[in-house]
């Protein structure tokens, strides 16, 4: 089967359908299927509305994460910079994408912006 045309609700042909189904028409198709020789006409419809679940607590993967370390702990900062971190001098922090900062297990060390601990 393959689609031919497919219309939104506001353009032409579509009127019977609007009256029928109104907001809830997304579209109207034209397919043939050459196997049963048949000209096909669907339409898609919005079934359920509801509102996203969103989590405004949760983290961006890609969000950069500023990490403490202490001094004399050059095994742990070694492991960062692998890991593509990058040593910002003004906050005394070493930063690292959230997602790397999980899959190395770091996040314990994980401090606010502009938090300093000296």
């Amino acid at each position: 089967m393959r689609t031919i045309k497919k219309i939104m609700p506001d353009m032409k042909g579509t009127k019977k359908l609007v009256e029928i189904y109104g907001n809830k028409l997304v579209c109207v198709r034209y397919r043939n299927d050459y196997e049963h020789k048949r000209r096909l006409k669907t339409i898609e419809l919005i079934i359920d509305d509801n509102p996203l679940a969103t989590n405004p607590s949760r983290i961006p993967m890609n969000k950069i994460m500023h990490l403490k370390v202490k001094y004399g702990e050059i095994h742990i900062g070694k492991l960062i910079k692998s890991a593509g971190g990058r040593w910002n001098r003004q906050e005394k922090v070493w930063e690292l994408p959230y997602q790397k900062v999980l899959s190395l297990g770091l996040e314990k060390r994980i401090v606010a912006k502009g938090a300093k601990d000296d």
